[in-house]
Formats: structure tokens, sequence, C-alpha cells
């Protein structure tokens, strides 16, 4: 198994304190309490727990999309949030990938991938080779010149996350990105994304509400409380990598499926 020293060096993410508040008063929402994590470089660690507990707020936290109203969260030693203010050097290696595919109908699959590279301001020859590239460890090689329309959920799901891998980003955020498709589907993609996050020793926050999903995926599973949302346990998960599909009828993972959702449960309580 792959074995993350977490003294050995500094944190590729770091989370200390964060405290995210919504609204006041008698309409205040407390959607994540004094939460702390640290990540490893090449790390996967999934976020695990009920709707509307802060899975997704704390992402968009990291993501440069949210602010805190208490707390830090650093990328690669870079402060996400200063003063209010998103980071440029925190936020530039980090990619993140939607529940939904949320692609632009009138450019082609390749011309969607390449979006990021086009805010950069790579010229247009040379982002459409990168996209055609990365298109095609996504298993979409000879897709690149269909529209969205023409491609099925599970194949704009693989675009999606073409395009959150176009930049090489260090870190990738993942929103519950194939939890609206088929069992097959999902556990297809589910293998591709561990063979590319692998490959590319990117650090990896998943959020799911798929216990299974969480343990095959993951060196670490963070089990959170409902709202507000603090952090219950962070269980580590003892396979083996590369991981295949047969791990999932083994007792050794349905063990492991029936602890976090034993963990799952006390922090309910």
């Amino acid at each position: 198994m792959m074995a993350f020293d977490q003294g050995e060096h500094p944190p590729e993410i770091e989370i200390s304190g964060l405290t995210k508040v919504f609204g006041g008063g008698a309409s205040e929402v407390i959607a994540i309490k004094n939460a702390n994590l640290d990540l490893q470089k090449g790390e996967f660690v999934s976020l695990l727990g009920p709707s509307g507990c802060g899975k997704t707020t704390l992402l968009r936290i990291v993501a440069g999309l949210e602010t805190p109203t208490e707390g830090n969260v650093a990328v690669r030693g870079n402060t996400v949030w200063k003063g209010g203010r998103r980071s440029g050097p925190a936020t530039r290696p980090v990619s993140m990938m939607f529940q939904e595919a949320r692609l632009f109908p009138w450019f082609t699959v390749a011309e969607n991938v390449a979006l990021p590279l086009r805010v950069q301001g790579m010229g247009r020859k040379a982002r459409l080779e990168k996209a055609h590239e990365i298109c095609e460890t996504v298993g979409l090689a000879g897709f690149e010149h269909h529209r969205p329309t023409a491609l099925s959920g599970g194949m704009r799901q693989r675009a999606s996350l073409a395009r959150a891998l176009v930049t090489e980003p260090q870190v990738l955020l993942l929103d519950e990105p194939f939890g609206a498709l088929d069992a097959m589907t999902r556990d297809n993609l589910n293998l591709e994304l561990l063979d590319v996050c692998a490959r590319a020793h990117v650090t990896t926050i998943l959020v799911t509400h798929s216990i299974a999903e969480a343990a095959f995926l993951s060196d670490r599973v963070v089990v959170l409380a409902p709202r507000p949302a603090r952090i219950v346990d962070v269980v580590e998960m003892p396979f083996e990598r590369p991981r295949t599909l047969d791990l999932q009828r083994s007792t050794a993972f349905q063990d492991a499926v029936g602890a976090l959702r034993a963990k799952l449960k006390e922090g309910a309580a």
C-alpha cells in the first residue's frame, strides 16, 4: 500500500481551524465547524457524509470559490484566502470537477476540454493538440470533434474530467462527479480516475455519498457529521494499489465499508 508519512514532507493541502457560517441571527447556518485536515502529495482522500453536511462547501473553500469565516486553507504552502481575497499562487495548481459536466453545447469536445488553456492564453493549435492528448487518456479518442449533445452522460463526464486534467493540476477536487451515472459506467470511470491520478501523482479530494466508492478510491476517508460539519474520524483504507473491481467482493473491503457505515451512524448520533 502507498504510505503517506504525515510528518516527512510539508502537506500539499493544509486545512486548519476551518469554519464557515452562512447568514446571521436567526437565519445563521454553521456549515463547517473547526475542520482540521492535512493531505500529502499524491494522496486520494474522500469526504464522506450525509447531504447538507458541508462537504461541497469545504471543497469550494479549498478551490477558492467560497470564503471561510474562520481558519485557514493552504495549498502547496500558499494560503488560499488572505483577508477575503483569493490567492492566485494557491489556486493556480488546483482544478475542480463538478457533478454536472457543464460543457458548452456550441463547442466540440476538444474545444470544451481546451477552454482552461484558452483562458491561460495558449494558442489554438497548441491547446487543441493537448486537448486531443488528454481525450485519449480518458477514453474519448475519436470523439474530439463531436458536440456534447451527441454524447452519453458517461462520455460527457469523461470530457469534464479531461477538462479538469488538461492544465496538469497538482490538486484535483471532485464534487460527486459520477453520482448521476449508472453503476457500470460509474465503476469504469472510477477505475480510469484511479489510473489517471496515480500516473499524474495528483493530490485528490472527492466528495461522495457512496460509502463503497469512498472505500474503493481512497487512501483515507474523512467521515463528517451532519451540519455543522465536523470531522468524526479519518479512516485509512488498508488496500494495495493498483486496485481492481475484484477488491469490492473481498471480505476485507466489506469490513471496511461496514466500519465506515458505523462511523457515519456514530457521527449522526
